[in-house]
């Protein structure tokens, strides 16, 4: 069963929205699907990655109607730099726009953090693990991007860690959202990717499990629900959206399906 809610705007953009964070009020946000766009090809249609050889008109055409399907100002938005690394940046109303209206210079970060209101948190994927954060008590919001090499170095961890170190935020409090992503039904991994995981997990045997002659199918929701737990978030605070963006090909871009020529969904979220 999905944990996120999907939804279609009048324009036929496609999204999904989490209903714990809905609940609270305290927040616009959405994972794009890749239905709704106008780009073509090999990035039908919704791309929303600068990075790809898409058109560059064809993506931002595509952020106007995100942030119009989310009811947010595309002048809002502030991109991350992902590289696969563990960094993690505060930002602030100075930093908005940055990696679409005005040059950015947040470079190598994986993940957001803000307590500002109309800053607008923007992470872009393709089978990697969004995570949402949201600490309505404290009202800060964080997004991190987890792929394997993210989630064996703990980065939903770190950001919450972070999230207490300058807001004071309580992890019990927190709510977690584990998006759309490559699920443990398709994500085929090799000794390497598991050895790394062994160098900070103690409890690999929860979410790798092996096919024999050195393949793993590896859960990185599960990985990433464990840190989380980890640093003090309780389980019922964490949702999982249950949704493979490999199975689900039709509604989102999948790297490892698409063989790395593809487009890319995002996670957006800011405090209202």
């Amino acid at each position: 069963m999905y944990n996120f809610i999907e939804n279609k705007n009048t324009d036929g953009v496609v999204f999904f929205t989490i209903p714990s964070f809905e609940k609270t009020k305290l927040v616009k946000h959405g994972f794009s699907s890749k239905i709704g766009g106008v780009s073509k090809g090999s990035y039908e249609s919704l791309n929303l990655g600068f990075k790809t050889n898409d058109l560059k008109e064809n993506v931002e055409n595509n952020y106007k109607k995100i942030t119009k399907a989310l009811d947010l100002s595309i002048q809002n938005l502030v991109f991350s730099d992902q590289v696969h690394k563990d960094h993690i940046k505060i930002v602030t109303k100075k930093d908005c726009g940055k990696g679409i209206i005005k040059e950015s210079d947040i470079k190598e970060i994986d993940a957001l953090i803000t307590n500002e209101k109309n800053v607008a948190l923007t992470t872009v994927f393709a089978d990697c693990v969004p995570i949402f954060l949201l600490d309505p008590v404290k009202k800060v919001i964080a997004l991190a991007h987890a792929g394997w090499r993210g989630t064996a170095l703990k980065i939903a961890k770190k950001t919450v860690e972070k999230m207490i170190q300058v807001y004071q935020t309580n992890p019990k409090d927190c709510l977690a959202a584990i998006g759309p992503s490559i699920g443990r039904c398709c994500y085929e991994v090799d000794e390497g990717v598991i050895k790394e995981f062994n160098k900070e997990f103690t409890n690999v045997d929860e979410f790798v499990f092996s096919k024999g002659n050195g393949k793993y199918m590896l859960d990185l929701w599960k990985a990433n629900q464990s840190t989380l737990k980890e640093i003090g978030l309780l389980e019922r605070n964490i949702t999982i959206s249950n949704i493979c963006s490999m199975c689900n090909s039709e509604i989102f871009f999948s790297y490892r399906k698409d063989e790395g020529i593809t487009g890319r969904m995002a996670a957006i979220i800011e405090l209202e």
